[in-house]
């Protein structure tokens, strides 16, 4: 042990020999030595760590606003963005809900007014009895009151007629269904404010004003869908702009501040004291 001890104290008196200038005799006082010795001794070594945790990720960011947009950019730090992106997705959203509750509700009155007021019956016994040779179509109706139509029938006699009788119809019911009768001619004659089978109807003659009535109705919804298909859109843009801008925000933020993080080294005497240094630069 004392051997250990005695080579110990060797080593740190020849680290402290080399380390004294030539000009630095010592005195043999103690205290006036101690100085000597520190200053003799004291040093910095560079930086010991590289790391930089103020830097933010443009993947992360941008993840992040696609799920939610202005996540990334309050991620990033841009709080003004962030309110920007979310203000915009709810206005879209709320939109877009608001509008398609409004195009379901006019879709169920302009349905039950045709519902009230056409028949496939109707129409059907008009064209039978005006454009075809009715031995032909002996099936057209179910019942026969002819209140109930063979819409497979009925759809071979449209084919058949071709000219301006351009669509079949589909079954009842369908959402084909109720856009035809209000847009195209050839189904005026089921309107009740047509008329009856001998009433007579050429193509481009005016049609009944319910069958206008019905149009305006069915045309209101579509606009009602079409805002808010226009704000579904936005949402879906919204998100990927927001994307790109957080992507490019971080971007920006790791370019406009670089910190450099280190710790300094210093011997005093005979230990060595360790200091964090933190460096900030700011590039404009």
């Amino acid at each position: 042990m004392l051997n250990k001890t005695v080579i110990l104290l060797l080593a740190m008196g020849s680290l402290f020999l080399a380390q004294t200038s030539e000009n630095e005799k010592l005195s043999g006082k103690l205290l006036l030595d101690s100085h000597i010795a520190f200053n003799s001794t004291y040093s910095a070594t560079g930086d010991e760590s590289g790391s930089t945790p103020g830097k933010k990720s443009p993947l992360l960011a941008g993840v992040m606003s696609f799920l939610v947009p202005g996540a990334g950019e309050a991620y990033v730090g841009s709080y003004w963005k962030t309110a920007l992106f979310v203000a915009i997705e709810a206005a879209a959203i709320t939109t877009n809900i608001i509008y398609n509750g409004h195009g379901d509700s006019q879709t169920e009155n302009f349905e039950n007014f045709a519902n009230q007021h056409w028949s496939a019956a109707r129409y059907a016994l008009w064209t039978v009895t005006n454009k075809v040779n009715p031995g032909d179509y002996p099936n057209l109706f179910n019942d026969a009151a002819k209140t109930q139509v063979n819409w497979d029938v009925l759809n071979q006699m449209e084919r058949d007629i071709g000219d301006y009788y351009s669509h079949t119809l589909d079954k009842f019911g369908e959402q084909q269904y109720y856009e035809m009768i209000g847009k195209y001619r050839q189904f005026a004659p089921g309107w009740d404010d047509f008329g009856d089978e001998n009433t007579p109807y050429q193509f481009g003659d005016p049609v009944s004003s319910r069958f206008t009535y019905y149009s305006g109705e069915r045309a209101k919804a579509n606009d009602f869908y079409s805002v808010a298909k226009t704000a579904l859109i936005i949402v879906v843009t919204n998100h990927l702009a927001s994307a790109v801008d957080a992507a490019l925000s971080a971007s920006a933020y790791n370019k406009s501040i670089e910190t450099k993080v280190s710790i300094e080294s210093k011997n005093i005497g005979f230990y060595t004291e360790h200091s964090p240094r933190v460096n900030f630069k700011i590039n404009f």
